[in-house]
């Protein structure tokens, strides 16, 4: 019934966001027929370089260049363009329409690499990704100049990613808060997204009674935090053309965060009551009377800090979002993208606020054990958090300490007689406390005994006894590499398909990617005959900056496929994809 009902709420969404995209590849000519650029070797001093630009299309001035690898270029004498308001970069811009000759000047001795860079849009909305044409020149020859390589565009992504990126440049402001809105909502059903509820949910409980209207106010403090850092992070991230996510994920800031979860826990189990000292409490009032301003400020940063740690995850729509926003530089599109993205994410966080008043009691005994729930939850979060600081065997004794904890609030260590008389709900509770009895006790034997996986805390046991009978079996390994220099090694020496991971041990989808996809045996015998290397960017030091600008990446998780020492168009996963959808991906690009 569950699965039915995810079915058609993605069906319903993924029309929503078609209809709201409009996109109609067939209405646009793909770029290098709406700009067909040629190159002529005039005289060992001049190249000249001719656009021919399709009717209902432009370029523009601002976005030709012009480098030489092994030579000197004078800046050219352009011609005059048509100046007008686009809406595609919000101010004026100057653009060439039908054609466009340029003469460069340029000064070598030998033969050197000319790259073009220009880039274009259509009249009717569509602004296509900066494009870089090269040319090999030999001044002792003059005529027709022969390409290198096709125009090359920017890093195509898969599915929803190049979807976000064709409805960016429709140039459309509703289209795209739609479909960014719809976004979302999808990544709203995340694991870095739904750690966020029980974190309001506490905050509402810790209220007490609260009414509809309050509950949604305090939800909505906390959303507009998350929204409005989430978009300023993004539209910075994509200026600075790198990602922000790896420099908030240091342990000290990881184990700071952790430690306030923990602190909101107490509070919520009565050790201290959690409030502004009152001093502070009393200006408050008398600034903003009786609409609790300091609480909603308050929830609003914790709405602020919630989307800096625990959302750092780089999906697909906002990837594509900090590409066009890295590319263009129309920071007005690209943070309306990411602003309609967060409100899309916020959508179960405003329905936990407005149901507060009918969902959760208002007082009495059971209040205090939904409080003790939430706290909780919000250790169990903090758990999560710091699970890139320590080790798995830490990891699992912790998960372990909390299984006993939550034994311990359900009262499994009370004779069962002495709550019989509850009913059903003390026998459901004495059970469930049994089983978190336990789990906790097999996720300490498994930290004492050096487990590998918390969700499996004594199978490396099995494993141990079976490891001298049998193959360890098809579990993929990959090679690590730190620069771009020994990734251009590995094309250059592989005679196979070439696989490219991008990790970071914060990265949950990157987690997500490694228990429900590479474990599976079909997937790991797919891979058997390709090269698999990996790059580890948790530190986000300068060498995995470089890397992940050399393809256009903000952040992990993100797969690249290579062939023949270069990538396979279109073969880009960004996100996290399951084992059924990245079998069919590898065969549509001929990996066997």
């Amino acid at each position: 019934m569950m699965n039915n009902w995810r079915t058609r709420l993605m069906a319903m969404l993924v029309a929503v966001i078609a209809l709201a995209t409009g996109a109609r590849a067939d209405d646009f000519l793909e770029p290098e027929q709406a700009f067909q650029l040629k190159g002529e070797l005039v005289d060992a001093h001049t190249v000249r370089l001719s656009w021919a630009i399709a009717p209902g299309y432009h370029l523009y001035r601002d976005r030709l260049s012009f480098k030489a690898d092994g030579a000197q270029i004078a800046a050219p004498a352009l011609p005059a363009g048509l100046r007008k308001f686009d809406a595609n970069f919000n101010k004026e811009m100057e653009t060439y329409q039908d054609s466009l000759v340029v003469s460069l000047p340029l000064t070598a001795a030998a033969a050197f690499t000319l790259q073009v860079g220009y880039q274009g849009c259509a009249d009717a909305g569509l602004c296509y990704s900066p494009a870089t044409q090269s040319y090999r020149v030999d001044p002792s020859a003059p005529g027709k100049l022969v390409a290198v390589d096709a125009p090359a565009a920017a890093p195509a992504h898969e599915d929803d990613s190049s979807l976000a990126q064709r409805t960016l440049q429709s140039g459309s402001a509703w289209r795209i808060g739609l479909a960014f809105l719809a976004f979302g909502l999808l990544l709203s059903f995340t694991p870095c997204v739904l750690p966020m509820v029980p974190i309001l949910s506490s905050i509402i409980v810790g209220e007490g009674a609260v009414s509809r209207g309050r509950g949604f106010s305090l939800a909505l403090a906390y959303c507009l935090g998350m929204a409005l850092v989430y978009t300023s992070l993004g539209v910075a991230a994509g200026l600075a053309g790198e990602g922000l996510a790896g420099a908030l994920q240091k342990p000290w800031v990881l184990l700071t965060f952790g430690a306030l979860l923990v602190g909101l826990a107490l509070s919520m189990f009565d050790v201290y009551q959690l409030q502004l000292p009152s001093a502070l409490q009393s200006r408050l009032s008398a600034t903003s009377g009786n609409m609790g301003g300091g609480r909603f400020a308050g929830v609003f940063v914790m709405g602020a800090l919630s989307a800096l740690i625990v959302g750092p995850c780089v999906a697909g729509p906002l990837a594509g979002a900090l590409l066009y926003i890295s590319q263009t530089r129309n920071v007005w599109t690209g943070g309306w993208a990411l602003f309609s993205m967060a409100v899309g994410m916020s959508v179960p966080l405003l329905l936990t606020g407005i149901s507060a008043g009918s969902l959760l009691p208002r007082a009495g005994a059971w209040m205090n054990g939904v409080k003790k729930i939430f706290g909780l939850l919000l250790i169990a979060v903090a758990i999560w958090m710091v699970t890139p600081v320590f080790p798995v065997t830490v990891m699992m004794a912790l998960w372990g300490v909390f299984a006993l904890l939550c034994a311990v609030f359900l009262h499994v260590l009370e004779p069962l007689s002495a709550s019989a008389k509850a009913g059903l709900g003390a026998y459901v509770g004495k059970t469930l406390g049994l089983a978190f009895l336990v789990g906790g006790l097999f996720e300490l034997a498994g930290a004492a005994s050096a487990g590998r996986d918390v969700l499996q805390p004594l199978g490396h046991l099995s494993l141990a006894r079976t490891e001298g009978a049998a193959p360890a079996g098809d579990e993929i390994r990959f090679s690590r590499i730190k620069t771009v220099a020994e990734l251009d090694q590995v094309l250059a020496s592989s005679t196979t398909p070439v696989m490219l991971d991008f990790y970071a041990d914060w990265c949950v989808s990157c987690k997500e990617m490694e228990r429900f996809t590479f474990s599976k045996p079909a997937v790991s015998g797919k891979l058997k005959q390709v090269r698999l290397i990996q790059v580890d960017v948790t530190a986000n030091s300068a060498d995995d900056k470089a890397l992940m600008r050399r393809f256009g990446l903000f952040g992990p998780p993100g797969i690249i496929l290579f062939n023949d020492g270069k990538e396979i168009p279109n073969s880009r996963v960004i996100g996290f994809l399951a084992a059924d959808p990245f079998l069919q991906h590898l065969a549509r690009h001929n990996i066997s």
